[in-house]
């Protein structure tokens, strides 16, 4: 989405709706509002850690 700022990049899809199950369960009362924003951060933490891995791993093997 490009604005004033810069471009804004959404996460996947997948992720998109893993994180609205996330508030839904928040908003229900299942979870708490903190633990379901320490958890949809973790994931998004863990999701972008694991791009970059990849992005590192596929540099690597094309200067082999």
């Amino acid at each position: 989405m490009p604005s004033r700022l810069g471009t804004i990049r959404l996460p996947a899809l997948d992720s998109l709706a893993w994180i609205g199950g996330l508030a839904t369960l928040a908003a229900v009362g299942i979870l708490e509002w903190p633990v379901a924003a320490a958890i949809g951060v973790g994931h998004l933490l863990s999701h972008q850690r694991h791009l970059r891995l990849l992005r590192e791993f596929g540099e690597a093997l094309g200067e082999a």
